[in-house]
């Protein structure tokens, strides 16, 4: 079996690189590390995983997923979870589906949004996962 150390990057489509790299910063967190010149790619730091945004056509998602099942999730720290949430609703984001889901793989609060292609995006106040330590 390959024994990987981490993600290094995944990827998103967007319609908009730059509406797109507004909303992942300042409204998700992410820090903008590069945009490629042609303008059809910009690379973004989540925490040390990198985001790369994509130009792909409209519509990205034709049909809009209100539970997360296809989504990307950021872990928020346990005592700014709250206010990551009024965060979004701050700049008008709506939150489409909240639980606190225990038991599982992955443990935790959860809020999910969509990104201006209506990709679905998760906040967690991620408490346990089934694959630390092993």
């Amino acid at each position: 079996m390959v024994a990987i150390k981490a993600v290094a990057h995944f990827s998103i489509p967007v319609s908009d690189i730059a509406r797109s790299t507004r909303f992942y910063t300042e409204i998700v967190g992410c820090k903008h590390l590069s945009t490629v010149p042609r303008g059809d790619m910009a690379f973004l730091d989540a925490t040390a995983t990198c985001l790369i945004l994509v130009k792909r056509d409209p519509p990205i998602n034709p049909v809009l997923d209100e539970r997360g099942g296809v989504h990307h999730a950021f872990a928020i720290a346990h005592d700014e979870y709250e206010t990551a949430l009024d965060h979004l609703r701050a700049y008008g984001v709506e939150i489409s589906f909240k639980e606190d889901r225990q038991g599982g793989v992955l443990n935790g609060r959860r809020a999910y949004f969509h990104d201006p292609d209506g990709t679905v995006l998760e906040f967690i106040d991620l408490t346990s996962y089934a694959g630390s330590g092993s």
